[in-house]
């Protein structure tokens, strides 16, 4: 594999533990106690995906994530030994992939740690492909522009940043204008894995409004369907 994961935990018996997983696996692993070690990681190393825990001294892993995304767009995936709904919002919303709750299965991390990894080569590999790109791989949509030739995205002509999985969401969606999918089969198209829940479907969705609505609140591109899910608006 050859994949370098950043594991930032200030637990030194559960940082180790998981190096030891994932060195198994054949990763690179680079290793540190808080956000702020986390960061100064990511600067040194060319790193692939990051595993952070919520709670950590010095600086914390919500703090962390936020600034991580400022600058890069690999996957995160968040642990906290807490289990309610908030704290897993709360991470998804500043920019997280996925979300483990400690006590968790090692077999259950690395399986998401695979999923997020070639999800993300591929999104790289799209994003560094210099050809000129075919229309049929440009989809527009009103003031939209997704090229997935080069995973790139233009609102009204200014780019804009996604995270790999914002990029595949918004790709299903804009390619089918005006078709209602609901979140199960949102998430089983882009993790490419069976739904167990759908509740970051929610979550990610509010975030690409976000970028690419003027008023996010009255969305203009990306609707909901009550009680069936989501499409993008035809036009």
């Amino acid at each position: 594999m050859g994949e370098c994961v950043l594991v930032v935990e200030d637990d030194a018996e559960i940082r180790d533990g998981i190096g030891i997983y994932l060195k198994n696996q054949g990763y690179t692993v680079v290793k540190a106690a808080n956000g702020r070690e986390g960061l100064r990681a990511l600067e040194e190393n060319e790193v692939h995906l990051a595993i952070v825990d919520v709670m950590m001294p010095v600086m914390d892993g919500v703090t962390m994530v936020m600034k991580l995304r400022e600058k890069y767009d690999l996957p995160v995936i968040m642990l906290s030994a807490k289990s309610e709904d908030i704290d897993k919002i709360t991470g998804l919303n500043i920019g997280a992939d996925d979300y483990v709750t400690k006590p968790f299965v090692p077999m259950e991390l690395l399986a998401r740690v695979n999923s997020q990894l070639r999800r993300y080569q591929k999104y790289l590999a799209l994003a560094k492909s210099k050809d000129a790109p075919p229309r049929g791989r440009v989809y527009t949509v009103g003031g939209l522009e997704l090229n997935e030739e080069t995973a790139s995205l233009t609102v009204d002509g200014s780019p804009v940043r996604l995270t790999p999985l914002e990029f595949g969401i918004l790709s299903l969606l804009m390619k089918n204008p005006g078709r209602v999918f609901s979140a199960q089969e949102i998430y089983e198209r882009v993790w490419n894995e069976k739904a167990i829940t759908t509740d970051t479907i929610m979550v990610h969705i509010r975030n690409i409004r976000e970028k690419i609505e003027i008023d996010p609140k009255n969305p203009k591109y990306l609707k909901v369907v009550w009680g069936i899910g989501y499409k993008m608006e035809q036009g």
